[in-house]
């Protein structure tokens, strides 16, 4: 990429990524969950909707564990976003809040940036992740 990864710059462009799509909030979640299990499966977790008799299966929630913080991301059928932020030590959730979506955005760029500075598998991946 080019040079630190933590410039604001970088953060801000890897925040417009993240909520690229959020016009349509069913291929949101869709793209962001494409995008976050493709740039970092061993901390993401996707829930998907599932019915009997349905073909389609989308997005219901996803989960972004970074360190100590998880950030997670859901929808109900045709509610609105819900994000949250849980604090987590050794598996056990203990506090978890809403946030505002756009707050979640850009917490969760800046710590994904924190990640790439600090592991060259990471980087990697937000590069693919950005282009």
């Amino acid at each position: 990429m080019y040079g630190d990864i933590n410039e604001p710059l970088q953060v801000d462009l890897l925040a417009a990524s993240l909520r690229a799509d959020m016009t349509d909030l069913k291929a949101f979640m869709e793209a962001l969950a494409v995008k976050l299990e493709g740039a970092l499966p061993a901390h993401t977790v996707v829930t998907r909707q599932s019915s009997l008799f349905s073909r389609e299966h989308p997005v219901k929630e996803i989960a972004v564990t970074l360190g100590d913080t998880q950030y997670r991301l859901g929808r109900e059928r045709q509610g609105p976003l819900l994000a949250l932020r849980a604090k987590v030590v050794r598996g056990i959730v203990l506090k978890t809040e809403p946030i505002p979506v756009e707050q979640w955005v850009e917490e969760l760029a800046t710590l994904l940036a924190q990640e790439a500075n600090r592991n060259a598998q990471a980087r990697a991946a937000l590069e693919r992740f950005l282009l």
